[in-house]
């Protein structure tokens, strides 16, 4: 099959992309259809401006995002959408302008801006209808199969949060009976205010933990930096990367890196916390690693389940926040966060939740791992099926 065969046009030749609407808060009727901003859902409404499916850009504030809507929807101000139409496959467009850099076209100086005319203005190679759909095809099978991963993710992170709400929150885990204890009528004791099960306690979290803060090598050193390393972490990373479990941030830190700097080797299971800008990204370390200044990093003591550690964190984050102090950004101390009390259980309660969480975080941690394979080749295959360098019908 000949590339030949594609043809060059101007994006405005072959869509329409329109303008959103205002919506203010005031007129903002919660309902089934997602608002769309320049950043992406932004919220819900009652009625949708657009019958779905439907693509929408960020043409000011975040320029040049591109977001795809199975379903009715709501585009604000702030973008431009697109429509089906049989003159071209959407899911091809979408992936298309993916793939365009829209972001680098700015033509705004105080609020960046997407100019339509420009955006109009860009040209592409474009193959037959027939030819778009086989291309999107191969990249929403990819896309899917991430959703997917993602609902599993979301589905039994939901359970196991729901465990530990139930057993540490409201002191429901089953006692020797298998009955729930506070609801079978286990015995509870008065101690600091708080009404808890007999056998608990109050601690302080550096009584189950030790907590370490990290650091960032001198910018001013290149040799201190590298592709390939030491893993090292930020928050930025985190931010970047909603999974339970991370193995590396976006750079590495060489051995000289970590020799001249304060950065600690944070062993495999440590629960990393960022502690500012902003507090409470949480996740749990696959292997060893470092991390930056704006973590206080919770490596377990006296072998306490790191599973229970992570669900207490995101529990105990509105505390943390609450003991926080700062003028520019709220930041919790190492002295702070290991003053942090919480109620805790006997070991026995924590070792059953640990048995039962452990298999659902195998789980969460395979379909993560697959989930990163999958967006590499996705991200590998979209410019090089876009330009033509790879054809669906080669062998």
């Amino acid at each position: 099959m000949s590339f030949s065969e594609w043809t060059e046009m101007p994006l405005g030749d072959l869509v329409v992309a329109k303008y959103g609407k205002s919506l203010t808060k005031s007129k903002r009727i919660p309902g089934d259809y997602n608002v769309y901003g320049s950043g992406g859902i932004s919220g819900t409404h009652n009625s949708p401006l657009v019958k779905g499916p439907g693509i929408i850009i960020g043409r000011k504030g975040t320029v040049g995002s591109v977001y795809y809507e199975h379903d009715g929807y709501y585009p604000i101000d702030t973008t431009y959408y697109i429509e089906e139409s049989y003159e071209y496959s959407l899911e091809f467009i979408y992936y298309l302008l993916r793939n365009a850099r829209l972001s680098e076209m700015n033509t705004h100086s105080a609020v960046p801006g997407l100019s339509r005319d420009n955006l109009y203005a860009r040209t592409f190679m474009i193959p037959s209808k027939d030819e778009q759909i086989e291309i999107a095809q191969i990249l929403t099978s990819i896309d899917y199969k991430i959703e997917v991963n993602d609902q599993i993710v979301k589905n039994l992170d939901g359970i196991a949060q729901g465990i530990f709400k139930e057993w540490f929150i409201d002191f429901e885990f089953p006692n020797s009976n298998d009955k729930s204890y506070k609801s079978s009528g286990g015995e509870m004791f008065e101690k600091e205010t708080c009404t808890i099960p007999v056998g608990w306690d109050i601690n302080s979290l550096d009584e189950i933990a030790e907590i370490v803060g990290g650091a960032t090598p001198s910018k001013k050193k290149d040799e201190y930096f590298t592709d390939s390393g030491i893993p090292w972490v930020t928050p930025k990373d985190l931010s970047n990367n909603k999974n339970k479990f991370i193995g590396r941030g976006n750079t590495d830190i060489t051995e000289l890196g970590f020799k001249n700097s304060s950065t600690k080797l944070l062993p495999k299971g440590s629960i990393l916390f960022s502690s500012r800008a902003p507090i409470g990204y949480i996740a749990i370390a696959k292997n060893d690693l470092t991390t930056n200044q704006g973590f206080k990093s919770l490596m377990p003591k006296h072998n306490v389940s790191n599973e229970f550690l992570f669900y207490l964190l995101r529990h105990l984050t509105p505390v943390i926040e609450s003991h926080a102090s700062g003028s520019t950004f709220k930041e919790i101390s190492g002295k702070g966060m290991k003053a942090i009390k919480f109620v805790c259980p006997e070991m026995a309660i924590i070792n059953k939740f640990h048995i039962i969480v452990e298999s659902l975080s195998k789980r969460i941690e395979s379909c993560e791992d697959e989930n990163i394979r999958l967006t590499a080749l996705r991200n590998t295959l979209l410019p090089k099926l876009m330009s033509g360098e790879i054809r669906v019908n080669d062998e």
